[in-house]
């Protein structure tokens, strides 16, 4: 890790800070066992007697004690929780509510492997840079004071349209509703189509979000296993049968976490096994631009009729302009736009004119076929780094940032996972994509994260 920052208090009490901030967010829990003074020198570029000096003031607080010939424990209570799970009991310690709360973190030192985005320097800056100036000079300045549309700026509609029809997905600008992101889209989704205690398949594993938001709305998820081409049919039919579910959300390409595509095949039999149950699909397609060739959408083999496809830009344009969409049947549009206005009335004209603009200018095609050429070569890269660490991939995915990880025999991701956070690494364990909890032997890695040099070392501390 980077050295402690020397005008920000003495070193000694820098690790003094960092000890109990890790405290406070539970990285370190009562009882666990603090890293070794050498592995904390060597972390944090300080002296060992830095660290013992750091150690012992804590040992005097009564934060920490020490245990001769072992190392120095965490001995402080934990204050209580501040966030409940939805449905008010505690949380756990690490859960898919946990890996948000991480992954947002901004502090510049935590390394995150286990996030979902790319690298601020993969983000295409000059183009980000050359659109708001373009918004600066334009000429339309009610845009700049007034409300959107309710459905959203026309223009953007169009050319989101025109994206989807290059992927088989054909739809005109009256079936596509923008919103602040594609998490938002799934969230009126929801709300249009649930009611409490409604079942809804996810993939097993599948993005952890999902089951934050399910829970949100009171439903009911239900697991089916995934497989390197999509769901296990098999499983999928037994859930249609035994549980009468009534939505499917679902990645189709790049899946989260797992780096697959859907198979023709698989999407055709998912299709017929959704007809025949009244079943409707969520396709979230954020990950779309990371595909060189479009994999089947199951958007494209329905004509979106039972299915409804989400997607944004967050991933391969820019996160913090929030904009996101969602595409389905004129009539569901209608009745979405008008929950969007209950809700939260209309979106940013802003947001949704520097996004027009980013994806209008020549550069961002080139910025796109930019990354897949990186994301392939960091697939590559972070592969052959973890065999040494016994660490071997479910698949290798053709596309995409995620590559799917099974640890050695015996490791548990949820204890490497809190290994990694005592050295300010955020990583990605196996069961907090799983519904079922039966990923405990693997994790989810982010390759163009994987890139950082310092991730190795952590990592194999961790495994250790």
């Amino acid at each position: 890790m980077l050295a402690l920052v020397q005008d920000e208090g003495t070193k000694v009490e820098q690790l003094m800070a960092l000890v109990r901030q890790r405290i406070e967010r539970r990285a370190l829990v009562p009882g666990a066992r603090l890293a070794s003074v050498r592995a904390m020198a060597e972390s944090r570029g300080v002296s060992k007697s830095t660290v013992v000096e750091a150690y012992d003031r804590l040992v005097a607080e009564g934060a920490i004690r020490a245990r001769p010939g072992s190392g120095y424990y965490v001995a402080a209570p934990l204050a209580p929780l501040a966030i409940a799970t939805v449905d008010g009991r505690p949380e756990p310690e690490i859960d898919p509510l946990w890996m948000l709360r991480q992954s947002l973190l901004t502090h510049p030192d935590t390394l995150k492997p286990g996030s979902g985005w790319l690298p601020d320097s993969w983000m295409p800056q000059p183009l980000l840079r050359k659109a708001l100036r373009g918004i600066a000079r334009g000429a339309d300045l009610p845009s700049m004071t007034h409300y959107s549309s309710a459905m959203g700026s026309e223009p953007l509609r169009r050319l989101i349209a025109r994206r989807m029809g290059e992927q088989g997905v054909e739809a005109g600008p009256d079936q596509i509703l923008l919103t602040d992101s594609g998490t938002q889209a799934i969230d009126l989704v929801c709300r249009f189509l649930l009611e409490p205690g409604d079942a809804v398949l996810i993939d097993d594993p599948c993005y952890f979000n999902f089951q934050a938001l399910l829970r949100a709305h009171r439903a009911r998820p239900i697991g089916v296993p995934y497989t390197p081409h999509g769901p296990d049919v098999a499983a999928f039919a037994a859930a249609l049968e035994t549980h009468k579910p009534r939505l499917y959300i679902t990645n189709s390409a790049c899946h989260n976490p797992t780096g697959a595509a859907l198979s023709a095949a698989v999407a055709h039999r998912v299709l017929k096994l959704g007809e025949a149950h009244g079943l409707l699909i969520v396709e979230d397609d954020i990950f779309c631009d990371f595909e060189a060739e479009p994999s089947p959408r199951l958007a494209a083999f329905d004509g979106l009729d039972r299915v409804i496809r989400v997607g944004s830009f967050s991933k391969s344009l820019t996160s913090a302009v929030r904009c996101g969409h969602v595409a389905a049947r004129p009539d569901w549009i209608a009745a979405l736009t008008d929950l969007r206005i209950a809700t939260s009335l209309s979106g940013s004209p802003i947001a949704t004119e520097f996004v027009h603009a980013a994806l209008t200018d020549g550069s961002y095609r080139r910025h796109v076929e930019r990354l897949r050429g990186r994301l392939e070569q960091a697939m590559t890269r972070t592969i052959a780094r973890l065999r040494p660490l016994g660490i071997t991939p479910w698949i290798e995915p053709r596309a995409g940032l995620f590559l799917w990880a099974k640890l050695p025999d015996g490791i548990d991701a949820i204890d490497v996972t809190r290994r990694a956070f005592a050295e300010d690494m955020v990583l990605a364990p196996g069961n907090v994509f799983s519904v079922s909890e039966s990923a405990g032997n693997y994790m989810r890695l982010n390759v163009a994260m994987m890139e950082d040099e310092r991730v190795y070392p952590i990592l194999a501390r961790a495994l250790e």
